[in-house]
């Protein structure tokens, strides 16, 4: 039996139509890359083709490895001489022969983020340009979104000629262009750019890669954007031997350059290209296809296809929605931990998705909460991300001097332009004299090697004495932003303008939210207590490392994944689709929202879940959200939707929302860190002792150094092999002799 026999009709379609433009529409979950392989094989075996004029390019260096790795077992003897790369690689692999006939000598350097912030700072430094004004990252960003275009800096001025902002940011960008230029070095925008100029000024260049490459692939066309599209089309306008695979409902990366019109254009931009649709599915049950399909179907911008599949009908989609977002991540954890406990699937099977990396918080505290061990894809865990480790360095400070680390974190953020030197000269004259860091710090003046530096120190010492003195008669979320407003942190985020410090801007939201939560559910809050409470929940630097673990990603992250249970949270209008995407006037914006939708739906393959809250804390306050417009596109036959919905809280009825108040109140005062939740009860004896090994579901493996009654339960100290001396109560901790 051939290969080929193991293939559907439609795929074996795409696999033996090998002449000239060929659009292969491959829904989520049809074996795309199976037919990409397949193809290569078939032109290698049945067609003759030498395997050094085939040309397979992927995004990502894991999907080139693994393209490569499947390749090579379906043809054996010659596929390293097929050329499978990303763009990048592919453009590096170019310009080390010839980017001599653009100026650059062979041997370039290629810059990564850190080498172009330096540069921008310099360019900016010698332009005099107002860095509050324009951020560096805000400046690379506007860059790399021209090259992605093929806007030059000539162009980029042109277009912007009368627009003052614009003009500035074309004079950067020039600049900039010539300091990469004159040190021999280029960044990866430049990669892509620097090739398709190279193409289209040097004809002879352009034609000995054409003829060395005729037969082109590109997986995920989809994902490409313009200079990656002419650099495509400029290699394929020869023998026209184009194949490209995607999926236009899966096209979700706009902020990052994609253009969908890439691939909705094929049949225009390549007249007569022939068409596959891979509509076949084989992850999926029937009842998830149902799902995705009544949800894609709303967008206008798409090829007209449907999923299908020939698995079980499998169980509706369940739906469930709660008064509060604790309430919300409190059902996901303990139906992840019902599912495991019967046998049904394994941690592992389970994906919690989100839209935002804010929204991981809460989760991630209940399943600590829970001892279920987790990961976190694409993403750092809540409390170890760069601004909430900075915030709360500012509280522990306030709270407590003492903490060096925390002080030492937080001394120039923001930039207080006290040097390395100056720092080392304080903590030098603290050890001498037996004292804290801070108290150093507030004693500067004094200080006889540091000179006028001093001066420097006393700003950040005065503020965090006003802290200290307002903290007696302040709330913790209200000490917390008086820190946001007078540091700037959010003022300089915002100024960024870029995705990244968006993400950043929402996980801030979050802390204060967390702040809220914690001052409504405790009796008598103080900053003390807030920052114990964390530390509970922030010690998450030792994950289980087995390969049994619930998996917490952004809907943007799953893509290309699939798990057997999923989890789909959030699904409010405001959260997903996002509020940016609710109040703007581009209606490709609800649609590419929509496209991410989609691709959350199709990574079940045999159970969903999709879960809301009417309201929820944002930024501290309650913010009260209607069910996601995603949700109200799928017909009701096809899901199971358990606790039935409330009488809508309707804000301008104050005694409605005086009790919605009261619901998120009480629903707070369950949350994972309140001890009452636990209601532990004190083990007669324990059946370890001091010098006993014994492992814990989070830190692993350890020897007990001690055992102290404490009255209501025992307090065991462990040494762990991965982190240390920890502490812990034995009826909280489950730790388990070995």
């Amino acid at each position: 039996m051939s290969i080929y026999d193991t293939l559907n009709e439609q795929q074996k379609d795409a696999v033996l139509h090998t002449e000239g433009p060929v659009l292969i529409l491959a829904g989520a979950g049809s074996g795309k890359t199976r037919v990409l392989t397949h193809r290569i094989a078939y032109l290698i075996e049945e067609k003759g083709v030498n395997p050094w004029n085939i040309m397979a390019i992927t995004f990502t260096n894991k999907a080139a490895g693994e393209m490569r790795e499947r390749v090579d077992k379906l043809v054996g003897f010659g596929s390293e001489s097929i050329w499978v790369s990303t763009f990048h690689s592919s453009c590096v692999r170019i310009l080390r022969r010839y980017i001599d006939r653009l100026g650059y000598d062979t041997n370039f350097v290629i810059y990564d983020a850190d080498d172009q912030k330096s540069v921008m700072k310099d360019v900016c430094k010698r332009l005099c340009v107002d860095t509050k004004t324009y951020k560096e990252k805000a400046l690379l960003s506007a860059i790399s979104r021209a090259k992605d275009e093929l806007i030059g800096p000539e162009q980029f001025e042109l277009d912007h000629r009368g627009d003052m902002n614009g003009e500035r940011i074309a004079t950067i960008y020039k600049e900039y262009q010539k300091v990469l230029k004159h040190n021999n070095a280029v960044d990866f925008d430049d990669l892509i750019c620097l090739t398709v100029e190279l193409f289209k000024n040097n004809p002879d260049v352009l034609e000995s890669y054409q003829d060395r490459l005729r037969y082109i692939m590109v997986d995920e066309y989809q994902d490409t954007n313009t200079a990656q599209f002419m650099l495509v089309s400029l290699l394929a306008s020869k023998y026209k031997n184009l194949c490209v695979v995607g999926d236009d409902d899966q096209s979700i990366y706009k902020f990052r350059g994609a253009n969908i019109a890439n691939i909705l254009n094929f049949e225009h931009v390549f007249p007569g290209a022939y068409t596959v649709k891979l509509e076949q599915n084989y992850r999926s049950t029937k009842n998830i296809l149902k799902v995705a399909n009544s949800v894609i179907k709303n967008n206008q911008s798409r090829k007209e296809k449907s999923l299908w599949t020939n698995n079980p009908e499998g169980e509706p989609i369940k739906l469930r929605q709660f008064t509060t977002g604790y309430e919300e991540a409190d059902y996901v954890v303990r139906n992840i931990e019902k599912r495991v406990s019967t046998g049904e699937f394994h941690y592992k099977d389970c994906a919690i998705l989100y839209r935002t990396n804010a929204q991981s918080r809460m989760f991630e505290e209940k399943l600590l909460m829970a001892s279920i061990p987790y990961r976190i894809i694409g993403g750092v865990n809540f409390y170890a991300r760069k601004e909430i480790k900075d915030l709360l360095a500012y509280l522990k400070t306030v709270d407590n001097a003492r903490d060096d680390l925390a002080v030492r974190r937080i001394i120039n953020v923001p930039k207080r332009g006290i040097g390395a030197t100056t720092l080392t000269r304080v903590q030098e004259y603290a050890g001498e004299h037996g004292i804290s860091f801070y108290e150093a710090l507030k004693g500067a003046s004094g200080i006889p090697s540091l000179g006028r530096s001093y001066m420097k120190v006393e700003p950040f010492v005065n503020f965090i004495q006003v802290l200290k003195s307002k903290a007696e008669h302040v709330s913790v979320k209200e000490l917390l932003e008086e820190i946001i407003e007078e540091t700037g942190y959010m003022r300089e985020l915002r100024a960024e303008a870029t995705d990244e410090a968006l993400s950043r801007l929402e996980n801030i939201d979050e802390l204060i939210s967390k702040v809220a939560a914690y001052e409504e559910s405790t009796e008598n809050p103080t900053l003390s207590g807030f920052l114990a409470d964390v530390a509970l929940v922030a010690d998450i630097d030792s994950m289980d490392d087995s390969d049994d673990h619930v998996t917490l990603m952004t809907l943007h992250s799953a893509k290309g994944l699939e798990f057997p249970n999923v989890y789909m949270a959030g699904m409010e209008d405001g959260v997903f689709p996002s509020y940016m995407t609710v109040s703007s006037e581009d209606p490709t914006d609800l649609e590419e929202e929509r496209r991410l939708c989609y691709v959350g739906i199709t990574r079940a393959m045999r159970q969903l879940t999709m879960t809301c809250a009417r309201q929820r804390m944002a930024r501290g306050e309650i913010q009260y959200n209607r069910m996601s417009r995603f949700i109200k596109e799928i017909p009701e036959e096809y899901l199971s939707i358990g606790q039935p919905a409330k009488p809508k809280t309707e804000l301008n009825q104050p005694t409605k929302r005086k009790l919605a108040f009261q619901d998120a109140k009480n629903a707070f005062k369950s949350k994972a860190l309140d001890p009452k939740q636990f209601k532990v009860e004190k083990a007669g004896s324990l059946d370890y002792g001091v010098g006993d090994t014994v492992k814990h579901i989070k830190f692993g493996v350890g020897i007990v150094e001690s055992i102290t009654d404490g009255g209501r339960d025992f307090e065991v100290t462990v040494n762990f092999d991965k982190c240390g001396v920890k502490k812990m109560f034995a009826g909280f901790a489950k730790l388990k002799k070995i």
